[in-house]
């Protein structure tokens, strides 16, 4: 059998437990934390037996612990997540730019990453200041709806974001968040012109973030790295720092992906026009 066979052919190497298994686990969220066997096998179609099974063998490896009468994520699922950000040589090479970016700025700075339709903090810096920001390393958000989010989108064609939404309208979080997908494509092109985004209150009303690309040696967006302001407008006088300090750490991690960037550079586009 050729290896060329092998991506066409690749159901019949599914393990079916196995893709169970993890199924389940992927039916935990940030909103869903607790799940009982009957509503598991509602959402999977699976017979209650089947279902018992499963979650035997998932909590007697540790990756589901009993609540009561429901199920929730377990230390081993906890254990993966680090196990992974510590592997990701994007975290090792980004947590050092993270923290001297807050050091100059005092404010919490964060990396984060896109799965699918959410994106996902991997790295956080924050200030000894009172101010503390809710989100922490393995939050998820929407990434329509965030200023990271829209950064990270910046890669695809109207037609990939169709696919990726499909849906007539997006779910909005907040008076800027975009209604529809050409929208959200408007709104990625003007940012990927300018070469970077800053939103005052974009997804939080008392919040505002300054975000930009961190490109990888093929050009590809691996990465947004941005600094939260506790604060939904920045003052004007602060912007211009503000901007130019996470756009060169933003470069700066970039550099250390081995990505070389094209002479020119990102347009300049004013300030106003980010927002």
């Amino acid at each position: 059998m050729s290896d060329n066979a092998l991506p066409e052919d690749g159901d019949k190497y599914l393990v079916p437990a196995l893709e169970r298994g993890l199924r389940m686990l992927g039916e935990f969220s940030r909103d869903t934390r607790v799940i009982s066997a009957p509503e598991f096998a509602r959402r999977l179609g699976l017979p209650r037996s089947t279902v018992f099974r499963l979650l035997a063998t998932l909590e007697n490896l540790g990756y589901l612990e009993r609540a009561g009468n429901d199920y929730r994520l377990g230390v081993a699922v906890l254990r993966l997540g680090f196990e992974y950000l510590s592997s990701l040589e994007l975290t090792e090479l980004g947590q050092p730019v993270l923290q001297r970016l807050c050091d100059a700025i005092r404010y919490p700075c964060n990396l984060v990453v896109r799965d699918g339709r959410s994106i996902v903090y991997v790295a956080k810096v924050t200030p000894p200041t009172p101010f503390s920001s809710a989100v922490r390393v393995g939050t998820r958000l929407p990434a329509h709806a965030t200023v990271l989010g829209r950064i990270l989108l910046e890669d695809l064609t109207l037609a990939d974001l169709r696919a990726l939404y499909p849906e007539e309208h997006l779910e909005v979080f907040s008076s800027s968040t975009p209604k529809t997908v050409l929208e959200l494509f408007n709104m990625v092109e003007v940012d990927r012109e300018r070469g970077y985004v800053l939103g005052e209150g974009f997804y939080e009303a008392s919040i505002s973030t300054i975000a930009a690309p961190v490109r990888d040696e093929t050009g590809h967006i691996v990465a947004a790295l941005g600094a939260t302001i506790p604060s939904g407008h920045i003052d004007g006088d602060r912007i211009d720092g503000l901007v130019q300090r996470v756009r060169a750490s933003a470069d700066e991690l970039s550099g250390l992906l081995n990505h070389q960037p094209r002479s020119g550079g990102a347009k300049v586009v004013p300030l106003r026009t980010a927002r």
